[in-house]
């Protein structure tokens, strides 16, 4: 059984890194903000809340997120682990978590903030060009917002993890293949068996 966590900030590629390791590997990808999403795109009562706090380019609260992650949880749906994105994003979060799982390793996806700003304002653009919705946290200023508060809440996070001996931190300005690659490596993982190779992507 395997127990991951997959962190970064926004344009890090987290939600890319966990599919793979999910489809090669049998796991369960568990995506906070897909689930916010489909809150949203389902005008939940829980959606008109995410709205209103991500509206102001603020991350969700813990008590929110703790919810739907406990719920999300407690469906057991899989047979040999999971993959977290996006979660814990606090301490508290995180303490939740290792009192009711036993987590293997966290993945940390490092990546400067201009190269955030960067890969945010192009999928931006691009949705709207291909006439996707706009996500509410896509323009500078609440991007900007959002990265400070990540930061501030991330660093605790990440001594948490290196003092428990479980972070992998990689450079992720890379291919998405070379990334996936050290993150295999990494982890001790066996090289999957594929129809067809992961395509690389910049």
């Amino acid at each position: 059984m395997r127990h991951y966590i997959v962190c970064g900030p926004q344009g890090s590629g987290k939600g890319t890194q966990s599919r793979l390791l999910c489809a090669d590997y049998d796991l369960v990808h568990i995506s906070i903000g897909d689930i916010f999403r489909w809150h949203v795109a389902h005008h939940t009562k829980l959606a008109a809340r995410i709205r209103r706090i991500t509206d102001a380019g603020l991350l969700v609260p813990d008590e929110i997120v703790e919810e739907v992650v406990r719920k999300r949880l407690e469906e057991h749906d899989w047979n040999y682990g999971f993959v977290l994105d996006g979660f814990p994003r606090t301490l508290r979060q995180a303490e939740y978590l290792f009192e009711n799982w036993n987590m293997d390793k966290v993945i940390y996806l490092d990546i400067p903030d201009e190269v955030v700003f960067e890969r945010v304002m192009k999928r931006a653009k691009m949705g709207e060009g291909a006439g996707f919705t706009k996500r509410v946290d896509d323009n500078p200023e609440a991007l900007k917002v959002r990265l400070q508060e990540y930061h501030e809440k991330t660093r605790p996070l990440l001594e948490l993890y290196r003092r428990k001996g479980m972070l992998i931190s990689v450079e992720a300005t890379r291919s998405i293949e070379e990334i996936y690659l050290e993150i295999r490596q990494r982890l001790g993982l066996p090289e999957p068996v594929r129809s067809t190779p992961l395509k690389t992507a910049s």
